[in-house]
């Protein structure tokens, strides 16, 4: 054992481990959960595991007995019957909720939950919906039932203070601040009016507060306490002031992993839950917990099959059946998935839910501090935290971290950084804002001005959009569960280090190397005689399969003539890659010049395909978007459409690029280089015309896999085609091609449009015919090749032939291997 686990221990040894249970958290994680070995899961807020003995729990009891759909008599729809109202019971109790007082209603999930809520709850035009800044996205959709309905809604922000003289519960009280009220306009009212769905105003209106046991961005856990003073009208002064009785709704999606709520002593209205949440399996399954007298206040309008006691097809005639389960649940209920809920709250019983919570509080509040202990070479800040409590009050806090990150400079990381360099670590987290969007504005402090420019600016969920105008637009959220474990959390925590935390600047084999970014060094001079050759050409006609290498070969406006000139297709018009398609790299691609035929093989394929250059396309298809640059394209006939998807296994079209449609922009400033959508004519190509690579940066990058590989297994080396480039250079030193800002071969001139930003596709390689994936060499390069997010490696070029107003009579010319290549800034 380490000294550092020793110290945790020390610490956390009474919460950690599960030390009462029949069996600790490294024997629980050995024998249950051997899957996650090499990988680190930090989502359980997102999904949490299932173990191998709760599948197999499952698998026997579907393999042994028979279960029929519960509408019936039979002696297995009656077996069914049995174990859905067992199972039900084990939910109840799960929430300490009595079956006098309560009921627990199936649904598709916590969000269906709730959306069960907000339809039947009857609204009237005196009712208020009022509900915490930190809730779900499914929590604020229940506003829509109320406005729609005339109701009055309104978001408070509540903090609880306490005494510190004083640390009883009675000593607590709510600081609350009211955001302005939301209501519809008149016009749409007097609409809803005339439609008859506008319900009149009545001395019994009720009103609804909601807010979250566990905030799912931030982990603060709210005081359940507010439940008795909302329904007493003791909530401050805005639940008295609003006439009628305030009902109470508890999202436990989040907070029920550790700490469902006691109902026997804060007797809540409405509690949703998911149960992948709790125990990993079933997904699609969740509960409304509802007291008797509120199931008795909803009305449902819509019925189906087990919601009726008799209905008459032919006229306006249905009973709806009394009991509160049948009522509210449509059709037949997942009986399959409800029976497999006594496996996983199996689990959770003989771990108990007080030791999951303190175990998984301990590895939080550990990460927790350690994150906040991280400084850069300037003693500044690593880690911004959201929402974190005191170190003697870590049970407060939910299992979660949501935090960003900050460079030296006190400018960000983005979070879509964070997360592709976790992917490359085998981490698992999360970003974004997690459908929180009150919380995610609250602690990321974004106004509404913000995210409405945001918006406008084009950033929508699950984006790419991570820092816009020098803020963040989310967060990094990582989170523990009942299997986590404090090897788990030393990972993380030692990527953070790595990846993040500023080091001194040093030189390694006489290169500039810093882990943070790499500064381009503008003191290059063009020499009159270069050392810099040609060393082969590589034309790619398809994207994403195969290319060929030739000794010489003729450029265009395009760049080197026919490159990327055509794509695949999907069957829905999406643009197919190795990355979606890996079977792509498969397909062996060749153009012979004098015979004006492009030639095509397939391991798959029996025959080979030609299709003339030459051809005269006439069936043109819609306009192709790829990677936001807008394509005119011509397409092929069946015949070729067939030999593609044979090829790949999959339905697909296709496609030649007949015109692109470009702009022009100049970046003033540092060295005042042309941005990436110059005027230029672009075939299929992502970004530049051609990319270059760099022998020598090849050399470099080599050694340091070498150099990386500790374990005595021999290193993955990698050559320059792993990175698809469409022209090798020798004879410069490593990385030099950063610095390049024009240069010529031959007598042709192309201008750089800096670095090449890499992605996961340079991770894929074939062997013995199978596409394989590791996690080199774009693990390595991001060690010290990134750059505001970026990961470079090699640089992108525009052939500069036919612009800036040249005679409109352009000559072809010709890259040939051999020939000298002179850089200049």
């Amino acid at each position: 054992m380490g000294q550092s686990k020793a110290e945790f221990l020390e610490q956390f040894g009474g919460d950690y481990g599960y030390p009462d249970a029949p069996r600790g958290i490294d024997e629980l994680r050995a024998a249950e959960f051997k899957r996650l070995e090499g990988m680190v899961y930090l989502d359980h807020a997102g999904a949490t595991l299932y173990s191998e003995a709760q599948m197999a729990d499952v698998a026997r009891d579907l393999m042994s007995n028979v279960y029929g759909n519960p509408h019936s008599q039979n002696d297995s729809s009656m077996a069914t019957s049995d174990i859905v109202t067992s199972v039900r019971h084990q939910v109840l109790k799960y929430f300490n909720a009595s079956p006098r007082d309560y009921k627990c209603i199936f649904t598709s999930g916590a969000t269906a939950a709730l959306k069960l809520v907000g339809e039947c709850f009857p609204w009237s035009r005196d009712s208020c919906y009022m509900y915490t800044m930190e809730n779900h996205n499914s929590v604020l959709g229940i506003r829509e039932y109320a406005l729609s309905k005339g109701a009055t809604v309104s978001a408070v922000d509540v903090e609880e203070v306490v005494d510190p003289s004083n640390n009883h519960e009675s000593d607590r009280f709510f600081k609350v601040s009211k955001h302005s009220n939301q209501r519809r306009g008149d016009d749409l009212l007097l609409h809803n009016y005339q439609n008859g769905s506008l319900t009149a105003i009545s001395g019994n209106n009720l009103n609804l507060f909601a807010f979250p046991s566990e905030c799912n961005f931030s982990g603060h856990k709210f005081n359940l306490n507010l439940v008795k003073l909302i329904k007493e009208g003791k909530f401050m002064d805005f639940s008295s002031q609003q006439r009628g009785q305030w009902m109470v709704l508890i999202d436990a999606a989040k907070g029920c992993t550790t700490e469902p709520p006691n109902l026997s002593l804060y007797p809540a209205d409405f509690v949703v839950c998911s149960f992948y949440k709790i125990f990993g399996y079933p997904t699609g399954l969740g509960a409304l917990i509802v007291k008797n007298e509120a199931a008795s206040l909803l009305n449902k309008t819509y019925f189906s099959g087990g919601t009726v006691a008799a209905s008459i097809a032919d006229i306006d005639f249905v009973q709806k059946r009394k009991g509160i389960e049948q009522a509210l649940e449509d059709g037949t209920i997942s009986f399959l998935s409800i029976s497999s809920l006594q496996y996983g709250f199996k689990i959770i019983d003989i771990l108990t839910i007080s030791a999951i919570a303190r175990h998984t509080a301990s590895l939080a509040t550990y990460v927790r501090n350690k994150m906040l202990e991280l400084k850069h070479n300037n003693e500044k800040n690593v880690c911004i935290i959201y929402g974190q409590a005191s170190k003697a009050n870590y049970l407060k806090m939910g299992p979660t971290i949501t935090f960003n990150l900050k460079r030296e400079d006190g400018t960000w990381f983005g979070y879509r950084e964070v997360e592709k360099l976790a992917s490359l670590s085998g981490i698992h987290l999360r970003t974004g804002c997690f459908c929180n969007p009150g919380a995610c504005a609250k602690y990321v402090g974004l106004s509404h001005s913000d995210l409405v420019s945001n918006f406008e600016a084009g950033h929508v969920c699950w984006d790419d959009n991570d820092i816009i105008n020098g803020k963040p637009t989310g967060a990094v959220r990582i989170s523990f569960g009942y299997m986590s474990t404090y090897e788990d959390a030393e990972e993380f925590l030692k990527f953070l280090q790595s990846s993040f935390v500023s080091k001194p600047v040093g030189l390694k084999n006489g290169y500039m190397v810093n882990t943070d970014t790499f500064n381009l060094v503008d003191d290059w001079r063009q020499q009159a005689i270069s050392d810099i050759r040609l060393k082969s050409i590589t034309i790619y006609p398809v994207k994403s399969c195969q290319g060929f290498s030739v000794q010489s070969w003729p450029l265009t406006t395009g760049g080197l003539k026919y490159d990327r000139e055509w794509l695949l297709q999907g069957s829905g018009g999406e643009v197919l890659t190795q990355k979606k398609v890996p079977e792509l790299s498969s397909i062996c691609t060749l153009i012979d010049l004098e015979l004006g035929k492009l030639f095509l093989e397939s391991p798959k394929c029996k025959d080979k395909l030609q299709i003339c250059l030459l051809e005269n396309l006439t069936l043109l298809s819609a306009e192709v978007d790829v990677y936001g640059q807008r394509y005119e394209v011509q397409s092929y006939g069946d015949k070729v459409n067939s030999w593609f998807s044979g090829a790949i296994g999959r339905p697909c079209t296709f496609v030649r690029c007949s015109s692109s449609k470009y702009r022009s922009c100049t970046i003033n400033g540092r060295r005042d280089r042309l941005c990436r959508d110059t005027r230029s004519k672009l075939s299929f190509v992502n970004e530049g015309q051609l990319l270059l690579v760099s022998e020598d940066s090849i050399s470099d990058l080599n050694s340091r896999l070498s150099s990386s590989n500790g374990n005595g297994k021999q290193g993955v080396l990698v050559d320059a085609m792993r990175f698809r480039p469409n022209i090798v250079v020798y004879g410069s030193t490593p990385y030099n091609e950063d610095n390049w800002k024009r240069l010529h071969i031959g007598d042709a001139y192309f201008t750089s449009m800096g670095g090449c930003n890499r992605c996961q596709m340079i991770n894929l390689y074939q062997s013995s015919g199978q596409v394989i994936k590791s996690k080199e060499p774009l693990a390595t390069l991001a060690s010290y090749r990134r750059k505001q997010g970026k990961i470079l490696f090699g640089v992108l070029l525009n052939y500069e032939d036919g612009m800036e107003g040249e005679d409109d009579a352009i000559v072809e010319r010709w890259l040939k291997v051999g020939q000298e290549v002179y850089p200049s800034t």
